[in-house]
This record gives C-alpha cells, structure tokens and sequence, in this order.
C-alpha cells in the first residue's frame, strides 16, 4: 500500500551557495581559489617585509602570517559566526590596500619601531571597521566610482616603484645594482609570464603568475641570483607567536592612515559583495553588508596580533566564481583551511621568500599593473563625461603620485600629515572624497549629478 502523503510539500531546494559537494570536488575547487590568490596574499609580506629591513629567516614569519590570516578571514566570511561573516564564497586576503601606507609609516618611523607602530594602527582600524560595519551601507553614496575607481587605480600605481626597486635591487652601492643580468631576469620573467597568459587556458591561465614566479626562479640559477640557504634554518612546522616583533605602538598619524585604508577596503568589499550577490544569484541586504563587514574588521584585528596586516575582499576569486558557475561556499571555505595549514608550515612561507627579487619584479609588473587597471575599469563606470568628476580624477590622482614623483614634498610638516599625505592612497582617497564632496554633494540637496546618474546605473543594486 502507498503510503506516501500525496499533499506533502516538497522539501526546499538547497541554493548552490549552500550546497555541499562532494569532497574530491570541494578540495579541487578550492584549490583554484588558492592559486588565483595566492600571489596576491604572499606579495604585501614581501614588500612590507623587504622595507622594514627583514631578514629571510623573519620574511617566513610575515609570509606565514599573511597566509594563516587570510584562511581565518575567508573561513569566517563563509561559515560565519553570529552577524559576523556574509556566509556567501567571499575570498578574503591580505589587501594591497595597506601597501603604500605601511611603507610610509616605515619611512617615518625609527628602526624596530616600524612594524609596532603599522600593528598598533592595525588594531584600532580593524577595531573601528568591526564597529561602523553597520553604518557603512548608509555612507555607500560618498564613495562612488570616481572615488573608489580613483583610489584602487592609486593603488596598482603606488606599487610600481616597489616592482623598480626589485628589479634594480634597493641598495645603490652594491655591485650589482640595476645590473644587466637582473634586468634580463625581470624581462624574461615577465615574458614568460605574458606568454603563459596567451597561450594557457582555465586553471593554468588562472595561476599564470604563480608559475611565471616558479620558472623564473629556475632561470635565477645561471644568472647566479638563486640562493636557498634560508630554507636550512626555517622550521617545517611552528604555531605564530602574538606580536613576534614586538607590542604595538600607537601614532596618531599611523592611525589615521590605516583608518583611511579600511575606508577604501570597506568601499571595496561592499562593491565585491554586490557583484558577488549577482554572480551566484542571491540577495544582498544591507545585513549581509553588514555581516562581511564585521568580519573584515574582526580579521584584520586578529592579523594584527599575528603579525598580519589589513584584510579585504579579493575581487579576482569573484571573477574565477563567474567563470566556473560553481557557487557553493563551503568550496572557499575548504580554501580558507588550506590557507591555514599553509600558514602553520613555515616552510612553505621560506620557498616563497627565496624567489629572486628580479624574478618578483618582472611578475609584479604584470600583478600590480592589473591591479592600477582594475582601477581604470571601474572610473569607466565614472561618467566622466561630466567636466566635474573629471576634475576629481585628475585632482586626486595628483595627490597620490605626489609620494611617487616628488618623496620629499612633505619633509617639512609635522610627522602626523608626512604619514598620512607620504601614503599615495591616503592622500589620493582624502582629496577624491573632498573632491566629491565639493562637487557632487555641497549645495545640491537632491540633485544628482550627470556622473552620479550613470555610475548609479551602472551600480548593482543593493536589497534592502
């Protein structure tokens, strides 16, 4: 007898965001996001690392920080705990962001004190961002494309001189500053990574950066710029030490630079969680906003004390979600694990840190070039048409090459406006903002603006 309820509902059907694959496919999946990532996780430690003065033994310990962060904030964003996480397949990672800022900070501050001082300011910046996150979905307005195209364009340009100095080597006296052979390197290194990007498909077309920065390395050999000697002293296995290079320390201009920084990551992550609702197809509430705000704030607290930096979203995973149609977040949450374990084995940090510097410039051309034209892609959003946010463009990039072109422009104001007008985004986000303000929003009570009505048009819409 059949004895099945002929009136029963049908049970729900589970959204691909929540859908659980089976395990082969979970871990396969989510080691693609890790490759389209993982350059740009490793690359801000690098840099950081490299200015402050680190030896190759220490550079693991940021490199593994960078890594075990940047699971933690992933796993939190797709799991979630409480209103912290949007529990959507949001990749979160170290953000270049706080690149051109910690370096002036480094600039700025005495020997030993600088990594204290970018940690101290990292603290109150995540601590705030966790606080506001609530608020921010309201301020949405006062950051649209003209800023936030502006300010990531500012960003990909403020790198460049750190790939030159990779390149031609940071020590003018040395004997083999800006030598033939380094040039070489870097040229061929980017060659090969151009050509990879031609010429491969799929998931090898994904990490061509990745396997530019292996073969590259290999080239290192003959030119004699190869050396692996720290991989004999570095630990296999080694759980992070809280504030390995010592307590924070808390300067007012540190503070308000990297609280500007977390301005333009949040800016960021609400663009990214937008674009993300529409890729897989689910809502985007001003809660859920909300949500993976917190836990940006809440991650780039915690990398703090781990010796990590500021955390944001990484827009390129969006894109590799796109492309392959697979939407579930536990596949980026299985990333976030593997990201852990990377950061848990120094080792894996010392392989990195041994990539000749050449071999770093020559992809990093490529890598943070992208991330300058990332930035002209959304001011093609702009409505630049409008002779006013073509002004605030121009302005405001200014600003931000002012650093670049002219370092020493402000060595004779007080330290605070050095730190923050030093840092090409700071100074570039501050004036396009003011800018906006100005133009767009002082004395035009419910006018908008030409440029404003295409870039809103452009912009997905937020649910409320």
């Amino acid at each position: 007898m059949d004895t099945s309820c002929p009136d029963a509902a049908p049970a729900p059907a589970v959204h691909p965001v929540d859908e659980l694959l089976p395990a082969p496919k979970l871990t396969a999946y989510a080691l693609q996001h890790i490759a389209a990532m993982y350059a740009g996780v490793v690359a801000p430690p690098l840099i950081v690392g490299a200015a402050v003065g680190l030896s190759a033994t220490e550079m693991t310990v940021l490199i593994g920080a960078a890594l075990l962060t940047s699971g933690l904030a992933t796993l939190l964003q797709t799991l979630g705990v409480w209103k912290v996480g949007s529990r959507m397949p949001f990749v979160n990672g170290i953000s270049f962001a706080g690149v051109a800022p910690m370096l002036a900070i480094a600039k700025t501050t005495g020997h030993g004190h600088a990594l204290p001082v970018i940690y101290g300011s990292i603290l109150v910046a995540g601590a705030v961002t966790f606080l506001v996150a609530p608020f921010f979905g309201k301020l949405g307005r006062f950051f649209p494309p003209v800023v936030s195209g502006t300010v990531i364009s500012l960003i990909g340009l403020s790198l460049f001189p750190v790939a030159f100095g990779w390149v031609t080597g940071n020590d003018a006296t040395a004997k083999d500053y800006a030598s033939v052979s380094r040039v070489l390197l870097a040229a061929i290194t980017l060659l090969v990574v151009l050509g990879l990007n031609r010429f491969l498909t799929g998931f090898l077309r994904s990490i061509a950066i990745l396997l530019g920065l292996v073969i590259g390395t290999l080239l290192a050999i003959p030119f004699g710029l190869f050396d692996a000697s720290a991989l004999s002293s570095t630990p296999v296995f080694a759980v992070p030490s809280p504030f390995h290079f010592g307590g924070p320390e808390f300067q007012a201009g540190a503070i308000v630079s990297m609280l500007i920084v977390m301005l333009v990551s949040m800016t960021e992550s609400t663009a990214d969680m937008l674009a993300l609702g529409e890729v897989v197809e689910m809502p985007v509430t001003e809660n859920t906003i909300a949500a993976g705000l917190r836990a940006d704030g809440a991650a780039t607290f915690v990398a703090a004390v781990l010796n990590g930096f500021v955390v944001s979203a990484f827009a390129q995973n969006i894109g590799l979600i796109a492309l392959t149609r697979v939407r579930s977040r536990f596949v980026v949450a299985v990333g976030g694990g593997i990201l852990i374990l990377l950061g848990l084995f120094p080792i894996a940090g010392a392989i990195v840190a041994i990539v000749p510097q050449p071999v770093l410039g020559g992809a990093g051309f490529a890598l943070f070039g992208t991330v300058a034209a990332s930035g002209i892609k959304t001011l093609a959003r702009a409505g630049l048409g409008d002779s006013n946010n073509l002004l605030i463009v121009a302005v405001a990039l200014g600003f931000g090459l002012l650093p670049i072109a002219s370092p020493n422009f402000w060595v004779h104001f007080p330290q605070v406006v050095q730190t923050v007008m030093g840092s090409g985004i700071s100074a570039g986000c501050l004036a396009a903002i003011a800018l906006n303000l100005f133009f767009n929003h002082l004395g035009k009570r419910g006018e908008v603006s030409p440029g404003e009505r295409v870039a809103a048009e452009a912009e997905p819409t937020l649910v409320h």
